[in-house]
């Protein structure tokens, strides 16, 4: 009898992570989706239980972590957190603390956006921030752990960025320049990368993985 997945998905209201949302409720090999948002979505499906959450205190909702799979799709902007501490608060801290409730729910697979050029010892803060992200996560040891490195991310927002929609002009004209080692600078989907995400779970090897942005665009493809 074929085992039908319960996936939990935090970071839903996000580009990727409502892609991501409909991709989980798409697909037949999950039974039930849960979402942990900061504000109602009025999102209606019949797999669908969207709890309103506070982030500053995730580890109240324990009790949602008792899942197959964790998707994190989190994150925010140096300009949209206000600080480098609130960043650091939404893109490392949340992340982490939800990978360690996963942890001790017994969750063995879990699925993190990160991004592209994610180093601890980058010379850049964001990269650096992602990258001391995953070499926390990573100590914790989950079974199957993977890392998604989109490069820059093209799809609708829920708000304006000015800078991103000049980044979007200018990768329609890129990336086709960028090819051999520079391909994973191509700029991709939000859909492709929770299609990505989705398809590398499914199948999921044990031990920690990272996938680049070329590798994203080429799965989330298929």
């Amino acid at each position: 009898m074929k085992h039908e997945r319960k996936a939990l998905l935090i970071g839903a209201t996000g580009l990727i992570g409502s892609f991501l949302e409909k991709e989980i409720l798409g697909n037949s090999n999950y039974s039930t989706l849960t979402t942990l948002v900061r504000n109602a979505t009025n999102h209606v499906h019949p797999k669908l239980n969207e709890v309103i959450v506070s982030f500053d205190n995730l580890s109240n909702y324990k009790e949602f972590f008792h899942v197959d799979d964790l998707f994190i799709a989190l994150g925010t902007t140096r300009k949209k957190a206000g600080s480098k501490a609130n960043f650091v608060k939404v893109d490392l801290e949340y992340v982490l603390i939800a990978a360690q409730l996963a942890k001790i729910s017994g969750v063995k697979r879990v699925a993190i956006v990160s991004a592209i050029g994610a180093d601890s010892n980058s010379l850049f803060f964001y990269n650096q921030v992602k990258g001391n992200m995953e070499a926390a996560v990573s100590e914790l040891e989950i079974p199957s752990t993977y890392f998604f490195r989109p490069s820059l991310l093209l799809g609708p927002r829920n708000e304006f960025r000015f800078g991103e929609k000049m980044g979007e002009g200018m990768a329609r004209f890129m990336n086709p320049l960028l090819r051999g080692k520079w391909k994973k600078y191509q700029a991709v989907h939000g859909e492709d990368v929770a299609k990505s995400m989705v398809k590398f779970l499914k199948d999921a090897r044990n031990g920690r993985h990272v996938v680049e942005s070329d590798l994203i665009k080429q799965i989330g493809a298929l």
